[in-house]
């Protein structure tokens, strides 16, 4: 751990550049993700819709704790990443303020040919 940063979070940007229900697209080591700033709440998930593999979630609009992907319609939970029936979403990262700085740990996904 560096200054009181826990292992394998990367600075993202500053909490000011987030505006209030505005998504914003960000890409850490490679994977493109969505951070949002709700009720001075931070959130960030994989910026990659599973329906049709659009790369624009972060486009879209929130209300009620959800997240609606602008192309079909899909509905994601900001906290869990799942479908309002519970059924797997998005993948969430965990987020980390200090100082007025968004860290994020993104895990990559490794595919196993």
């Amino acid at each position: 751990m560096k200054n009181n940063i826990p292992d394998g979070f990367k600075q993202v940007c500053n909490i000011s550049a987030l505006k209030e229900k505005e998504g914003q697209r960000f890409f850490v080591d490679d994977v493109d993700i969505a951070l949002y700033k709700v009720n001075g709440e931070i959130y960030a998930m994989t910026n990659v819709c599973p329906h049709q593999h659009a790369a624009l979630i972060y486009s879209g609009f929130i209300e009620e704790g959800y997240v609606t992907c602008p192309a079909h319609g899909w509905q994601f939970n900001l906290k869990t990443g799942k479908l309002p029936t519970g059924g797997n979403g998005l993948q969430i990262y965990p987020v980390y303020v200090e100082n007025g700085i968004v860290y994020v740990k993104v895990i990559k996904k490794e595919l196993n040919w």
